[in-house]
């Protein structure tokens, strides 16, 4: 080893990855997209789910005030 370098110290830099960041704002248009596609789904679930809460609810109203 030349004088004045110690050891464990690398003589030349790393080799780097290739910029994986040169695509991230596409990158983050598709995950912002489909974050807004999969959030549109959940509220409509739940829309139905409300729903359905709400007949069944009706449906047990009505039987329990006509029972005889």
């Amino acid at each position: 080893m030349p004088d004045g370098i110690p050891d464990g110290i690398p003589i030349e830099a790393p080799i780097e990855a290739p910029d994986e960041t040169s695509d991230a704002p596409s990158a983050e248009r598709r995950h912002l997209a489909a974050e807004k596609k999969n959030q549109r789904y959940v509220w409509w679930y739940l829309a139905y789910f409300l729903f359905g809460i709400h007949i069944v609810a009706f449906v047990m109203i009505y039987a329990v005030t006509h029972a005889k």
